[in-house]
């Protein structure tokens, strides 16, 4: 089982020792792990006419076929396949794929080797997808999986540039089976670093977690944007310090550049100083998470990757074609370091602006790969009949970009719904907003109908205003795990 390699030494390599590097990872874990022991990816690779050597690194990963949740989730539901994307050895299919040295090792290890195979491939912890659009999925992890997942966000830690010694994190994530809010707690364990879990709006309230930061004085706050400025505008009504506040790390959704200036109002009336607000990306598929490094401007420079871990393609979301670095395109994921359920080119549905790149980050200096951080969910993109003539596709995500940045909007909803909820009848489109204090109602009309023309082509058939008690009701933030940001009310 090959080792993640030393991270201070990976981040400074020639992207041309990156890529040697990742191409012997893909190719040996695909040799020695994937097809041995995944049931779902030995029948792929027979069927697509696939050798394990046939992968000799990541441009032969387009021989393959793509990797869909409609996959994952089809295996799930029935009991004789439920298993087929967990990797699952047996002394056969070990002699049959492990190399000599090997296989030697674990014939000579005697128990000791016995029970590190157990610890490499026996499931005994489980997350599962937020299932919005469909079952959720679950994703099985073994110990060594709990170890690679708490290195992954080890490294994210330092590319946020925490410190080992003196942090005090908050973790604002919903306390759930989900990724996010265990990957920061493992992060915790594997670092050192303190690390105190508030559970969100649904565990311990806002004002919970504001009494949390009282008594903790956190350096860090970890969190989903939405609950997080929520949480920091309240925090400001209570008058609770931000003063040790040097970091905030956002996940779960993207983080628009004004949202993070309405953060930074937030913080700075709390008595913060210089704050980095960081923003990251991870899905359950991947069992990870990466992050943004800190800049001066809060200003992205993409998300810095691990590419001894696990390797991204960029496809084209119609041909699936790879395309060249830097161009825009889907997401697609490989991982090269866990056991437990892996997965082999999953297509993520999130398209990338701006692609890969391998250039030499101009904000901290790693030589690390990095994603664009302008991400579109695909799932996010509707059709609307708004006219008797054809549909308009429309990216609820973009609109979500332009609400969350305006300076004079608190909170927001967006709601598709048919006239007299005939199926036959139009679409139509409410935008709900809480505005902030002393807003011009008229003025603030028109520019939330002017953006969202001019972003998505698409003005909404009514705004509404609605005060902020009534809009956070609306909204499930102190009830729901995330945000009802989207709300499709049209008949099926």
């Amino acid at each position: 089982m090959a080792q993640p390699r030393d991270w201070s030494s990976l981040t400074q390599l020639p992207a041309a020792q990156i890529r040697s590097i990742q191409d012997r990872a893909l190719a040996r874990f695909v040799r020695e792990e994937l097809y041995p022991f995944s049931a779902h990816y030995r029948k792929l690779f027979d069927g697509a006419g696939v050798r394990p050597a046939d992968i000799r690194g990541v441009a032969d990963l387009a021989r393959l076929p793509f990797t869909t949740k409609q996959d994952l989730l089809r295996v799930q539901l029935a009991a004789e396949t439920r298993y087929d994307f967990v990797l699952r050895p047996n002394p056969g299919s070990i002699k049959a794929h492990w190399p000599f040295a090997r296989k030697l090792a674990l014939v000579l290890g005697g128990a000791r080797a016995r029970e590190l195979v157990r610890f490499n491939y026996t499931p005994n912890f489980l997350t599962f997808t937020t299932g919005r659009s469909s079952e959720p999925v679950g994703f099985a992890y073994t110990p060594h999986d709990i170890e690679v997942l708490g290195e992954a966000i080890a490294r994210m830690f330092d590319i946020a540039d925490l410190k080992r010694d003196g942090e005090r994190i908050v973790n604002l994530f919903p306390f759930a089976p989900h990724l996010a809010f265990w990957a920061v707690t493992f992060g915790g364990f594997k670092t050192g670093a303190l690390v105190v879990p508030s559970g969100g709006g649904k565990v311990m309230g806002t004002d919970g977690s504001l009494r949390l930061f009282e008594r903790l004085n956190p350096t860090t706050v970890v969190g989903t944007p939405g609950f997080t400025y929520h949480l920091l505008r309240r925090g400001n009504e209570l008058n609770v310090s931000f003063a040790n506040v040097r970091t905030v790390i956002l996940g779960a959704e993207k983080v628009p550049p004004g949202l993070k200036e309405k953060m930074l109002e937030c913080m700075r009336a709390g008595g913060a100083g210089d704050v980095r607000i960081v923003g990251t990306y991870g899905f359950t598929e991947s069992r990870m998470a990466w992050a943004e490094c800190p800049t001066a401007d809060n200003r992205s420079t993409g998300y810095h990757l691990y590419p001894d871990l696990g390797v991204f393609e960029v496809v084209d979301p119609h041909a699936g074609q790879v395309v060249p670095d830097g161009h825009d395109g889907e997401l697609v994921y490989t991982g090269i370091s866990g056991h437990g359920t892996c997965v082999l080119r999953y297509r993520t549905g999130d398209l990338c602006v701006g692609g890969i790149t391998w250039e030499r980050c101009p904000g901290c200096g790693r030589t690390l790969p990095r994603i664009g951080s302008e991400l579109r969910r695909a799932s996010e993109t509707h059709a609307l009949s708004l006219t008797k003539i054809k549909g308009t596709l429309v990216d609820l995500s973009v609109m979500g970009t332009v609400l969350s940045s305006l300076h004079d909007v608190e909170e927001w909803q967006v709601v598709l719904s048919k006239i007299n909820d005939d199926p036959l009848e139009l679409d139509q489109l409410e935008v709900r907003i809480a505005p902030r204090k002393h807003a011009d109602p008229d003025a603030l009309k028109r520019q939330i109908a002017t953006e969202l023309a001019r972003a998505t082509e698409v003005a909404p058939n009514s705004i509404t205003f609605h005060a902020l008690p009534e809009m956070l009701e609306m909204l499930g933030m102190e009830s729901a795990m995330k945000e009802k940001r989207y709300l499709d009310r049209r008949p099926k």
